[in-house]
């Protein structure tokens, strides 16, 4: 069934207000369209009324195209100067496939730009260094987080080559970048008692195995809400996650044997026609609020809402355990779909179980002495690799 929209408003708002005028358009509203044009077959047209031509199709545009056209329309109505260049930006940013988020907070960040530099009677055709240094002044007056601010930044700097690649500024002003040193955050991960404590009052058994999986494969909230049953190879214990918007990566995630227990269980007891692995009774997925209030229904329940845990910290909890284990750094940011070890680094700050481990094993190693111990001295074919390098030089 074809959903109706009726939006007279948008067309004729005088006319539309006067109920005579409404009884004297006689509309034949048709409860089934289709049009063998359309390409979206999954997505229905809306229709709209339109006095002089009847009912006629209306597609919404999706994410990305809103979002742009959202940010077009404010640049375009803002008058300001360099607002042009601002929606060539973003066009191509939509050319260019990236995500509806990156095409929402890059229109904002120029919105903002030119907002301020036009206050401060400057424009971007005359721009400097000190005009950017001021703007990032001017963020974290407003009380915006470190990471905001060097998020807000590294937008900007796009924005700014853009200009470059458009010659409306020389490349110079894109050398020397500002640069904000990101605060010390280590990632809060549950203690092992907290875990049984939580895992203990879960009796629902679609929760335990959302839970069960967070917790198993470090998984984000968003890409396990986003796995669909076709994403699951069961006698392997492995997910499959596609590529995504926010680092543009796919990989495989696996799962453990208690995982396994309560996903099979699930699975026996989930409807067979949903295509996605957990939704709600209207919804065919689960919203990340309705996730959230499980986490924290179940945090009360357990007495440990006072120890501001959240469903990202059951991921932060799988890193470090994972490197308590003795995981090796360069598999877990695999597994986590890090694109830059050095993210993955600030779980191995965490692991001093590991550090405190490796130490003692490596100091009994070398107290036993033995053959090992003289051999870690030197290496044998090393040391002729040395010897050969050493005799092939000049003397003196």
């Amino acid at each position: 069934m074809t959903e109706l929209l009726c939006s007279l408003k948008n067309f004729y708002s005088s006319e539309a207000t006067d109920p005579v005028q409404q009884e004297l358009w006689s509309v034949a509203y048709s409860s089934f369209y289709h049009s063998s044009s359309r390409t979206d077959l999954s997505a229905p047209p809306k229709l709209f009324f339109l006095p002089h031509a009847g009912l006629l199709p209306y597609y919404r545009p999706n994410e990305k195209r809103h979002a742009l056209d959202r940010f077009t329309r404010r640049l375009r109505e803002s008058r300001l100067p360099g607002a042009l260049y601002g929606i060539e930006y973003l066009q191509k940013k939509y050319r260019n496939n990236l995500a509806a988020g990156t095409i929402k907070q890059s229109g904002a960040v120029v919105l903002s730009f030119l907002a301020f530099l036009n206050e401060r009677n400057r424009d971007i055709l005359n721009l400097v260094r000190q005009d950017i240094e001021a703007y990032v002044e001017n963020e974290q007056d407003r009380g915006l987080s470190v990471g905001a601010v060097r998020t807000n930044l590294r937008a900007l700097y796009t924005f700014i080559g853009f200009l470059v690649e458009q010659e409306v500024r020389p490349a110079e002003i894109l050398l020397k970048k500002i640069r904000i040193k990101p605060p010390e955050i280590l990632a809060k991960a549950i203690a092992l008692e907290d875990i049984e404590k939580l895992l203990a009052v879960i009796d629902n058994i679609r929760d335990r195995t959302m839970i069960l999986l967070l917790l198993r494969t470090g998984m984000r909230i968003g890409e396990l809400l986003n796995v669909k049953m076709s994403d699951i190879i069961l006698p392997e214990q492995k997910i499959l996650i596609y590529l995504g918007e926010k680092n543009y990566q796919g990989r495989a995630v696996y799962f453990s044997d208690d995982a396994d227990r309560a996903l099979k269980q699930w699975l026996q007891i989930r409807e067979k026609n949903r295509e996605f692995l957990f939704y709600s009774p209207r919804r065919a997925t689960i919203c990340y609020v309705a996730a959230w209030n499980i986490m924290r229904k179940y945090l009360e329940a357990a007495g440990l809402a006072h120890k501001s845990y959240s469903l990202h910290c059951l991921r932060h909890t799988f890193a470090t355990d994972m490197l308590n284990a003795g995981l090796r750094l360069e598999v877990l940011a695999q597994l986590l779909g890090h694109r830059s070890i050095e993210i993955t680094r600030r779980y191995a700050r965490m692991s001093d179980i590991t550090r405190e481990t490796e130490y003692f094993k490596a100091m009994a190693i070398i107290e036993t002495g033995g053959n090992y111990y003289e051999s870690h001295r030197v290496n044998s074919p090393l040391q002729t690799v040395f010897e050969e390098k050493k005799l092939g030089l000049p003397h003196g």
